[in-house]
């Protein structure tokens, strides 16, 4: 089983694979026409579409993730725009978990791309941990797919490991150590570190800490005080072969569905609706599977004029039901419309919409008051998304869900705990 552990270890015997371009390579991995081209996975293909994830060939020509398409066909006139696909990035990411798992027991999957393989109760097994990385690189390519290409970072822990995989790509393979940690290190700033945003890198910077040779040699005291948590102990264990803080198999802290606009739904106030309906469903079947309520909501809309509306509160009583959660943002926005004179807040230069829990509390620990017990609701809940989990998804659905128009399946980059049973 992956666990923390709060001890030194010297050895880089952990492998961090980061799937390179892994949404594109899955479209040219399953369309050999679109090999060797530049090309950009989109939610939406119009103008007005957003990048979601170049190709290493688009890359290469300047093309990044959350350009506009129309941006960036201008930097790449022959850029191939791709629908997304999210069934064959879910079915794709499996397959390279199971390949991972003919190597070691302990694999942890972080992300829809990324997985640690943790090979510390193997050494005896493997002599050589960069040769595995080799031999995994070709099962990948021989197993799952030959255009499929990932980077490999080596350490003693999963963070000096992520780090690793980051600094050659693609196809890179690289080992920090304690021999060469320091001259890697130096060649860095803050904000290349996996985790320290512009943010983390001020408040660190604040504190008189300003590389991260500075952030390795700082004292464990002296980094508390400075990012005020515990968090900047796990700095000082990470960067020094202390212990391992990043491969428990955390619980869900938060939960977030979100949703890029098409041009033509952001025609229909209708539709703008059905879109944060639907994300607050997207997130009560997530909790119901996870059988735990919230007790924290979010919501937020962003516009091609940058700006963004935002909301956010918390409720005594915790919430699953995402018809209610629906209900309360709409009803919330409807009185920020009113009480600030302005416009229809999902109107026509909506880019984004998102919806955000958190708080939670587990299902059995609910207590309803006296005069509301919602016990037959929760039970309808779990039976709907059991029947759905059976027969598959729609099998059933509320009145409030059936409507002509359908909404492309998304998924993020982050999106993997439903395909896994922790």
């Amino acid at each position: 089983m992956n666990d923390n552990r709060l001890r030194t270890h010297l050895e880089p015997t952990v492998l961090f694979v980061d799937m390179n371009s892994f949404f594109a390579s899955c479209e040219q991995q399953d369309n050999y026409w679109l090999r060797g081209r530049p090309i950009a996975v989109c939610v939406y293909t119009g103008a007005r579409g957003c990048v979601i994830a170049p190709s290493i060939e688009a890359k290469q020509k300047g093309v990044k993730t959350g350009m506009r398409l129309d941006e960036a066909m201008a930097l790449c006139p022959d850029l191939v725009p791709v629908e997304t696909s999210p069934d064959r990035y879910r079915a794709y990411h499996v397959k390279l978990i199971n390949v991972f798992k003919w190597f070691s027991d302990d694999v942890l999957p972080k992300s829809i791309d990324e997985a640690v393989i943790d090979l510390t109760r193997y050494q005896l097994a493997y002599k050589s941990m960069p040769e595995v990385a080799q031999r995994i690189k070709q099962a990948i390519r021989s197993d799952v797919g030959d255009y499929l290409r990932c980077s490999i970072g080596i350490a003693p822990n999963a963070f000096l490991a992520k780090l690793a995989s980051n600094l050659k790509k693609p196809d890179g393979l690289v080992t920090i150590s304690p021999a060469n940690i320091d001259e890697v290190l130096g060649t860095l700033s803050l904000t290349d570190l996996p985790g320290i945003g512009h943010n983390m890198a001020a408040r660190l910077q604040a504190g008189g800490i300003n590389t991260p040779l500075e952030l390795r040699y700082a004292s464990p005291d002296r980094l508390k005080l400075v990012c005020k948590s515990i968090i900047g102990w796990h700095w000082h264990l990470r960067l020094n072969f202390g212990g391992e803080v990043d491969l428990a198999t955390h619980a869900y802290k938060q939960m977030q569905a979100i949703r890029s606009v098409s041009s033509a739904q952001r025609t229909s106030s209708e539709a703008l609706e059905t879109i944060l309906r639907t994300l607050c469903l997207t997130l009560e079947r997530r909790m119901v599977h996870q059988q735990f309520f919230c007790r924290r909501l979010q919501g937020w809309v962003r516009y091609h004029n940058d700006k963004r509306y935002e909301d956010g509160l918390t409720f005594t009583i915790p919430m699953q039901d995402g018809i209610d959660l629906f209900d309360l943002l709409r009803s919330r926005m409807r009185r920020y419309e009113d009480a600030h004179r302005c416009g229809p807040l999902l109107n026509n230069d909506v880019r984004q919409i998102g919806v955000g829990v958190g708080d939670f509390i587990p299902a059995d620990h609910i207590q309803y008051t006296l005069f509301e017990d919602n016990t037959r609701k929760d039970k309808f809940r779990q039976t709907l998304h059991a029947i759905n989990d059976r027969f598959g998804k729609n099998s059933i659905m509320r009145a409030t869900e059936l409507r002509d128009d359908k909404l492309t399946d998304l998924i993020g980059f982050g999106s993997i705990k439903d395909l896994h049973d922790w």
